[in-house]
């Protein structure tokens, strides 16, 4: 199986390099050899690999600055996702799309499901849509379309690492307690995108997360905890709850992001994990101990 993977970098990315299946040759370009905005560039190499298959896990993430940059937000996640799809389309091969929670305007008090309507209250979560129709679009029956939510693992930019800089660094550290989701481990994912590749007719959309529910607040407090029994952390910075509308410079974001993914797991055939009993793993990573 010859794999064409963007975002190899990333956490998801790497954690896919990791847990890849003995026969899987990939080829995982750098954000230097490769931008999703170069179309021209991603015809090219797709079609010089010749893959199977095609994972795009590359992404414009930053939720608040793609209010302010929509047109590079979109440039990235709906039309390089476009753009990957059509020359995956051109060799033959599937292509596996990651997507997100926040396509959901978070105004229900239930898990999401895949059919659920999508209602973006952003230009990040719309342009992730966006993604997910241009592939689908493209590829109708060759394409699965996995949505996540809160990413976390050992390394790369994330909510966990993050924090483990801000309490090591600071007395106290303000956390929303009032956005609700499905914190989720990148490495439990990748497992789970390298079991759908071999489930044949695998098309569609997907959903994707760890067991549980937690806010952001309750996912620092469970870092600063178990950072500190694996060694991470000596003592701790406070941890302040506050409440979204409060940070004038936030983008919108749904208060209620979690995601049903029971159906996926039955799927693929693999054990849902506790994102509490994900946590240790990543830490015990971070420590050096893995």
């Amino acid at each position: 199986m010859r794999v064409f993977l963007t975002g190899g970098s990333g956490q998801l990315g790497r954690e896919l390099l990791r847990s890849a299946p003995d026969d899987a040759v990939i080829d995982a370009p750098g954000r230097s050899q490769l931008s999703l905005t170069d179309h021209e560039t991603v015809a090219k190499m797709v079609a010089a690999t010749q893959p199977d298959l095609v994972i795009n896990t590359a992404a414009y993430t930053d939720v608040d600055r793609a209010e302010r940059e929509s047109p590079q937000a979109f440039a990235v996640n709906a039309d390089g996702a476009r753009a990957l799809a059509d020359a995956a389309s051109a060799v033959g091969a599937r292509m596996i799309q990651v997507s997100t929670d926040f396509v959901f305007d978070g105004c229900t008090d239930r898990a999401y499901r895949p059919e659920d309507e999508a209602t973006p209250l952003g230009a990040y979560g719309a342009s992730k849509l966006a993604g997910e129709q241009a592939v689908a679009a493209a590829l109708p029956e060759q394409s699965l379309v996995v949505r996540t939510s809160w990413l976390f693992s050992s390394s790369g930019r994330n909510f966990v690492t993050t924090m483990l800089r801000l309490l090591a660094e600071r007395d106290e550290v303000p956390v929303a307690a009032d956005q609700v989701g499905s914190p989720t481990s990148a490495r439990n994912l990748a497992c789970a995108l390298w079991r759908w590749t071999t489930i044949p007719g695998a098309s569609g959309i997907r959903h994707l997360s760890d067991k549980g529910i937690a806010s952001w607040y309750d996912l620092a407090v469970a870092v600063r905890e178990q950072a500190a029994a694996v060694g991470l952390l000596e003592g701790g910075a406070v941890i302040r709850p506050t409440r979204t509308r409060d940070d004038p410079a936030a983008a919108k974001r749904p208060r209620f992001s979690a995601l049903d993914s029971s159906a996926s797991w039955r799927e693929t055939g693999l054990e849902a994990q506790h994102w509490r009993a994900s946590l240790p793993h990543v830490l015990l990573d971070v420590a050096g101990h893995g």
